[in-house]
Parts: C-alpha cells; sequence; structure tokens
C-alpha cells in the first residue's frame, strides 16, 4: 500500500514545519479572570478557591475594583492577599479611584505589592463616576480629573525615589519594577482620552457584551489619542465585562449587573441587565476569538457576577479551549 505520509523529499514536511513555526511565532491575546468581590456570598474561601483556580489555569492575571458604598471587600486589602496566594498571575488594580486616596499612601501600598510579587503588578487609576462614593470619604468631587494628572505625576517621581518631603527619606519600599507598575487609565471620552495619553501606558475599557465593533472603536480611539500626543510606544489594551457561566447563568448576570448599576438609576440598570449576553459558553467564546482575531485586544478580563467556583471552573475550561491566536500582522505592545 502506498504511504500516506508525506515524503521527506517533497517538501511537504519542511512547509508543515514552517506553518508551525510561525503559528508559535504569532502573539496570542490573553484572559485575566477578576475575583468576584461585586457578587454577594464572598468571603475567605472563595478568595482562597478563586485564587488557586486563577494562578493554576490559563489566566493572565487576576483583578478586582474598588467601591465604597457598596458591599465589595476593599481592594487593596484583597489583593495583597491574592498577592500571597498567587505565584504566578499578574495582579491587577482595576481600577483605584486615584482622587479618594492619599497619594504618598497609595504610592507606598502599590510598591509594597510589587515587592511582594517580584513585579508582578499593574495599577489601573481612574476618577470613578459615583459621588456618593466620594462624599461617604469626604473627598472633593470638583477638581478630580486635574488632581488625577497630579496624582499620576507624583506617583512617577516618588517610585523613582524622589523624597516625599524635603529633608525626608525617600517613600519606601523600592518599587521592583524599574519607575514602578505600568499604568492603564480608564478613559472612553475625547478628552480623559487625551489626558491619559500623557500618562498612561495603556487603556482598560469595560464593554458588557464584548461588541466586537464597539472595543475595535475603542481600541481605535486610544491607539489615536497617544498617536496625537506623540507617543511612540503602542498602548497596551485591555477590555472588561461581566459574564456568569454556569446554573441559572442568564438569571444571575442580569441580576448582578442590575444591582451593580443601581446607583445610576433603575431606568439604565434594569435595561442593561435585560440586554446582557456572556452567559452563553458559545456566545463568550466567540467574543473572545473574535477579539483575538482582530489583533487589537492585549487581553480581555472576566468579571464574574457570582462567587460559585463553577462559574470560574467553566471560564477555565473555555479560555483553554478557545483559539488566542491573534493575526501575525499583529504588534504586541512592549512587555
Amino acid at each position: 500500500m502506498a504511504s500516506t505520509q508525506p515524503d521527506p523529499g517533497s517538501g511537504d514536511i519542511g512547509a508543515a514545519a514552517s506553518a508551525v513555526a510561525s503559528s508559535a511565532q504569532r502573539p496570542t491575546m490573553t484572559v485575566g479572570l477578576a475575583l468576584p468581590t461585586m457578587a454577594t456570598g464572598w468571603d475567605r474561601s472563595t478568595l482562597v478557591n478563586w485564587c488557586d483556580l486563577i494562578d493554576d489555569g490559563p489566566f493572565s492575571s487576576v483583578s478586582c475594583g474598588e467601591r465604597m458604598t457598596f458591599h465589595n471587600p476593599e481592594m487593596i486589602t484583597t489583593l495583597g492577599a491574592a498577592a500571597g496566594r498567587c505565584d504566578r498571575a499578574t495582579i491587577f488594580l482595576n481600577l483605584a479611584v486615584a482622587p479618594w486616596h492619599a497619594t504618598a499612601l497609595l504610592a507606598k501600598q502599590v510598591a509594597t505589592l510589587d515587592v511582594l510579587t517580584d513585579g508582578r503588578v499593574e495599577l489601573g487609576l481612574g476618577v470613578g463616576g459615583r459621588r456618593e462614593d466620594y462624599d461617604a470619604l469626604g473627598a472633593p468631587w470638583a477638581g478630580r480629573h486635574q488632581r488625577l494628572d497630579d496624582q499620576v505625576a507624583e506617583l512617577r517621581r516618588w517610585w523613582a525615589g524622589e523624597t516625599v518631603l524635603e529633608g525626608a527619606p525617600p517613600l519606601g519600599p523600592p518599587v521592583f519594577q524599574p519607575g514602578g507598575p505600568r499604568l492603564f487609565a480608564s478613559a472612553s471620552g475625547p478628552k480623559a482620552l487625551a489626558r491619559a495619553a500623557r500618562w498612561a501606558d495603556g487603556n482598560s475599557w469595560f464593554d458588557f457584551n464584548l461588541d466586537v465593533d464597539a472595543v475595535l472603536d475603542g481600541a481605535r480611539r486610544t491607539a489615536d489619542a497617544w498617536t496625537t500626543a506623540g507617543t511612540a510606544v503602542r498602548p497596551k489594551f485591555k477590555v472588561a465585562c461581566f459574564a456568569s457561566l454556569g446554573h441559572d447563568a442568564a438569571a444571575t448576570l442580569a441580576s448582578f449587573t442590575a444591582a451593580y448599576l443601581a446607583v445610576f438609576g433603575r431606568r439604565f440598570s434594569s435595561a442593561t441587565a435585560e440586554a446582557t449576553q456572556l452567559h452563553d459558553d458559545s456566545v463568550l467564546r466567540e467574543r473572545i476569538e473574535a477579539l483575538a482575531a482582530t489583533g487589537a485586544v492585549d487581553e480581555v478580563i472576566l468579571v464574574p457576577a457570582t462567587t460559585d467556583i463553577g462559574c470560574a471552573t467553566s471560564m477555565a475550561e473555555l479560555v483553554d479551549a478557545a483559539n488566542l491566536t491573534m493575526p501575525a500582522k499583529a504588534v504586541p505592545s512592549d512587555p
């Protein structure tokens, strides 16, 4: 019987090997998984189980955000615990509402996380959108955008070793990453993007349904803002979304979304909750793979609507099976 194997002399093996090598050299989009701190039922076992699954699984980062007048745990304390549990995943503060914080304390907290993780920290910074959180902390709402710009400059200087006060020692501990962690803005409007392009290393976007056209528009506007600002390095671009998989996923996601957005009024929160789509495995995988294929997104971050570890397990299986290869022409951001 004639062999069906390729003839070594025919060039088939060489062509196949070349194709494999080419594929291996192509960049891949990554997927991070947030801790379910905004869902109900958060406790110590949730932290431990989710961190273990994230660090042992296919996820690139572990993250959470912060709110004041809500039931979630405090962000930096939580991610400090996650840093002690995770040995591989990036710790992403997504995001710190900087104008709430005393800048020197924030600089020290983030530097400490950077040391504890051997430099596996990325910091998202923004102004938030809930005035009641500012009021609860006695922080001024007015002037928050300029305050953020000023705080970024201070963080950069202090992490570079400049003193906070004349005659005082530098703020410590020294950061593990030279110059400090990579900084991400959370900018969407033209003015916010223009400001962010002056100081951020990238942009952390959000889209409820990972709509490919909408996300691509965000990536394009981000890149355009950085180009206009004269920034030579392509900005990294992340996009987060709410998602739920597993038991009663559609109802879980809708309920979570409505509760999270309730501060903005019932009409908006209800309409948005009813329109959520990322509660179906096939839909979520399709959107993730479609974004990878564009080459425009560096990382998708899944924000879970439940503390049920089964949701995390399903998400890990989905990411393991997904094709995250970006097009050969994609140029990954500097590591």
